[in-house]
């Protein structure tokens, strides 16, 4: 098991308040991976309009929600599990599988490690190798998998490399894995924003395979971490029957569930995230490959991972410089197989994104 350093996360504002002295509704934080565009009006409206339902118990089995996010995903409904955010269905997929050993594509989110381990389980780590700019050499990955692997951890894409698996891939590695026995769980919080989700996303595979769980959730897309609205898929109704009994009745509040009903048909918002995120990921990654100083790898989420190539700056350093400018960028060497010449931030919208990229040259050009 690997050891992590401390860090800055997205949702430490307060942490940054307390020790640098700026008031957190000041930041802009471009280490969260939240859509910058914030809810959409129609959210904001329907909630508003809708305060009294928190004075009555949501739908037990929360159909019309499921209803609505199959429509969304184009998965079956009887697939689809709904949780407390993604890290609620994390927990308990993991407590039902019980996995003596778990193979994690790393460097990625360090929550997979934790709730194996509360479950009594062992992580290994298979790298992501930066010569290959982060990206999966699916024949060596797959030539490592072996019998004494009970779960296989992939987020696509991932964070933080923003590197993904396509679903010609994951059909090869679930292959893979049927002969070995092992489970597969697949992180698909950040899809959306790919502009070739239809290649990535593999909600569509849990039509064929009953070792295949997917997770997703609306914090980042639909920037509603607060709501903790999550849902996963998998074709395996042992599993679906095993987390829904584990699971505890009304985890979902009454606000979250009639927010669910909304933001996933809103066409207009999805319309417009994925225009920004896709135009302004296209320029400052091409801005970014013209500096001498840094090396950046070719997004296909909301956020892009740089390394530092300028000897005299560490990846501290470019986050307290970002910081004291009120804009808060994420130290990557915490992360498995990465060290402190990384950072990773996300995109916003284009001034703040000029602004950002201006600190950056101060200390990188």
């Amino acid at each position: 098991m690997l050891k992590h350093k401390d860090a800055f996360h997205g949702s430490d504002l307060e942490k940054i308040e307390a020790i640098y002295g700026i008031k957190r509704e000041e930041i802009i934080s471009f280490s969260s991976n939240v859509n910058p565009l914030g809810i959409s009006y129609k959210l904001r409206s329907t909630l508003t309009s809708h305060l009294d339902a928190i004075t009555t118990y949501p739908e037990r089995e929360y159909t019309r929600l499921r209803e609505c996010i199959s429509q969304y995903t184009h998965a079956q409904m009887e697939h689809i599990i709904v949780g407390n955010g993604t890290s609620e269905l994390i927990s308990l997929f993991i407590q039902t599988q019980h996995p003596k050993k778990a193979l994690i594509l790393g460097p990625t989110y360090s929550e997979y490690e934790r709730e194996i381990g509360l479950a009594g389980g062992v992580s290994n780590y298979y790298p992501l190798e930066e010569k290959n700019g982060f990206e999966l050499d699916l024949d060596a990955f797959c030539g490592s998998l072996n019998d004494s692997i009970d779960l296989l951890v992939l987020c696509s894409p991932n964070n933080p490399t923003s590197t993904a698996i396509t679903r010609k891939q994951m059909r090869r590695i679930l292959d893979t894995c049927l002969r070995h026995g092992i489970f597969v769980m697949v992180d698909e919080t950040y899809v959306e924003f790919a502009d070739n989700e239809r290649d990535i996303s593999c909600i569509s595979l849990t039509n064929y395979y009953t070792n295949l769980i997917i997770l997703r959730g609306t914090s980042k897309f639909f920037a509603s971490p607060g709501l903790r609205l999550g849902y996963a898929i998998t074709g395996n109704r042992d599993v679906c029957k095993s987390v829904n009994m584990r699971k505890n009745p009304w985890t979902i509040n009454s606000l979250a569930e009639i927010a669910g009903q909304l933001m996933f048909l809103d066409e207009e918002y999805i319309r417009k995230t994925k225009e920004l995120i896709s135009g302004e990921r296209k320029r400052i990654f091409d801005e970014l490959s013209t500096w001498e100083n840094v090396k950046v790898y070719k997004p296909s989420g909301n956020f892009l991972l740089m390394k530092i190539l300028k000897e005299d700056v560490t990846s501290d350093m470019l986050f307290d410089h970002c910081i004291r400018q009120k804009m808060m960028i994420r130290d990557c060497s915490s992360f498995p197989f990465l060290d402190n010449s990384y950072v990773r931030f996300c995109f916003m919208k284009p001034e703040d994104n000029d602004r950002l990229l201006n600190a950056f040259g101060e200390l990188l050009k």
